[in-house]
């Protein structure tokens, strides 16, 4: 009996109604033969509704409390399905992550899986259960509820998959993953497959379809991942390895945004790469995630230092700034930036992308404030005013 691991999203529980045409969904294909694992998220925007009202509270909530607070979402929408599934006539049996064995490491709010105890859900699902996982959320080695951070169920229902090696279906309120949000290009096309490491680049830069280290997991241990619409027979989207055969077919698979950046830039710093080394420890330590880099040639021993930092982290990482350099080095705060990035296996094998971008920008009158490659990905910060414009040149350009 193939054991599949299915994850449906906060839009796809929103509501009692949504709840119970999912546990439809559920029944039918126990009744076909699968063996499943249902993780689910909070149930609309329950999350956020826990967040505000833990503002109302304190305008800085404990971090330890608001993951307690938050995992309460999953929770709800964990028990209701087991109960609608229950009221079919299937039996279900509804788990927290303390409950099956989710140990997480790191920050509460962005903490990791470490492991998962498999055995309570094995015990389950070989019992003829349906069971229902609650996602986004762990236990810490303290005995401490942690969170995986937004869109962390992804991850939660990859880590079963892989433990309990079977294979995973992301159901969401979109009908699978396209080349360009299709909320910001009308023309977008949707995709029938696209490689881990080109889904994994994509999310890390603004899709948000996917988790990004729910793909890296699922690249790590091989787990194809269908991404599809939930209670909908319209085909999905299959996240897999590459197809050797297809590795030459298209420089470009899509492109995301983001204008959750801000960049920051450091003026005449001493041009010594133990201090700029030290810097990005310190930074590091905070976990902030630091993203695009550039620095400047040497001039009298001087270099000018820009990168690129969440602006939910902009605050931690200015107290370390203040901390760490005299006055005679200049700090500049960008929050006007949207990072704009095409990525493309086929990049691998295609010459003359960059030039072709840079190219419609100078015919388009769009700034480029910065800009960094990889093997397969072009990133640039631009102008927020100019996302618009440049997502449609571009788009049209590569046929996106």
């Amino acid at each position: 009996m193939a054991i599949i691991v299915q994850k449906y999203g906060g839009s796809s529980v929103g509501t009692p109604e949504k709840i119970k045409n999912v546990a439809k969904t559920v029944v039918s294909r126990v009744e076909n033969g699968d063996s499943l694992v249902v993780v689910v998220s909070a149930m609309g925007d329950t999350t956020d509704d826990l967040i505000a009202l833990s503002k109302k509270i304190t305008d800085t909530p404990d971090k330890r409390e608001l993951d307690a607070l938050l995992s309460t979402g999953e929770m709800m929408s964990c028990a209701l399905l087991a109960m609608a599934i229950k009221d079919l006539g299937c039996d279900a049996v509804s788990y927290t992550a303390y409950q099956i064995g989710i140990k997480t490491s790191g920050q509460y709010g962005k903490s990791l899986i470490c492991d998962i105890n498999g055995e309570k859900i094995k015990k389950s699902l070989d019992e003829g259960k349906v069971v229902i996982a609650a996602g986004f959320q762990g236990v810490n080695d303290k005995g401490d509820i942690t969170t995986l951070g937004r869109g962390g169920s992804d991850t939660s229902a990859v880590a079963i998959a892989v433990k309990l090696k079977g294979s995973c279906e992301i159901y969401t309120d979109v009908d699978g993953i396209y080349s360009v949000d299709p909320r910001k290009y009308k023309d977008a096309k949707k995709l029938d497959e696209i490689d881990y490491e080109e889904m994994l680049e994509l999310s890390s830069l603004g899709a948000q379809v996917m988790h990004s280290r729910s793909i890296e997991l699922a690249q790590k241990y091989n787990i194809p991942v269908y991404v599809g619409l939930s209670n909908s027979d319209i085909k999905g989207t299959v996240i897999k390895g590459v197809d050797s055969m297809n590795l030459e077919s298209k420089p470009v698979t899509g492109l995301a945004t983001s204008d959750e950046d801000a960049a920051i830039t450091l003026t005449n710093i001493d041009n010594d790469i133990n201090i700029i080394s030290n810097l990005f420890e310190k930074i590091a330590e905070k976990r902030v995630n630091v993203d695009m880099i550039s620095q400047t040639a040497p001039v009298s021993g001087k270099v000018n230092i820009s990168f690129t930092v969440p602006k939910v982290d902009l605050k931690d990482c200015l107290t370390i700034l203040k901390n760490y350099f005299n006055e005679e080095t200049k700090v500049d705060i960008d929050e006007n930036i949207t990072k704009f990035s095409v990525v493309g296996i086929g990049m691998k094998t295609t010459s003359g992308v960059v030039a072709k971008m840079l190219k419609l920008f100078k015919e388009n009158n769009i700034g480029v404030k910065m800009i960094t490659t990889s093997e397969i990905r072009i990133t640039c910060a631009i102008k927020q005013e100019d996302k618009m414009k440049t997502i449609n040149v571009v788009a049209k350009e590569f046929n996106l």
